[in-house]
């Protein structure tokens, strides 16, 4: 049997020790209920592959527990709530093929513990922002298909903590001069 949900209607406050919540290939799901933020103990949540889920509440931002986060394949998923900047304990972020995705909010600069980001086949991003600099903590940054990409930002140089930057821009005329501060690159 296969179950296909389309809304997440059960009480997510009865469920206060839940650590770990899969809702992978949901493909009707179109939105989350804001009180999933009420989800205090969750540590991983997975969303890949849902296909319809267009936004988040940015209730999702009370998640602070959260340390990793799947979004893969969420097609249509077109911005993240500035709110995604108080995941204070998230530490792996995949954003893999949210092809619709065009800007990633400044508030993730805020994401101290973030280890690592991965964008892979993100098209329609642009950028990231400058806060991305602030991410003291990044070790990898998985950047390649992100076909609209023309730059690399100075504030990459800021990294310290990075280890692993892999990209591949078809349109990247030239690297930042900053690329040379990242002793551990």
């Amino acid at each position: 049997m296969v179950l296909q949900l389309e809304k997440t209607t059960f009480i997510y406050g009865q469920l206060n020790a839940l650590e770990k919540l899969e809702l992978w290939e949901c493909s009707n799901l179109k939105e989350l209920p804001s009180s999933i933020g009420q989800l205090n103990a969750l540590q991983n949540l997975y969303l890949g592959w849902c296909c319809n889920l267009k936004e988040l509440p940015s209730s999702i931002g009370q998640l602070n527990a959260l340390k990793e986060f799947d979004l893969s394949r969420c097609f249509n998923l077109k911005e993240l709530p500035s709110s995604i900047g108080h995941l204070n304990a998230l530490q792996v972020f995949y954003l893999n093929g949210c092809s619709n995705l065009k800007e990633l909010p400044s508030s993730i600069g805020q994401l101290n513990e973030l280890q690592r980001l991965y964008l892979v086949g993100c098209s329609n991003l642009k950028e990231l922002p400058l806060s991305i600099g602030q991410l003291n903590a990044l070790q990898v940054l998985f950047l390649p298909w992100c076909t609209d990409f023309k730059e690399l930002r100075s504030s990459y140089g800021q990294l310290n903590a990075l280890r692993i930057l892999y990209c591949a821009y078809p349109n990247l005329k030239e690297l930042p001069s900053s690329i040379g501060q990242l002793d551990g690159l």
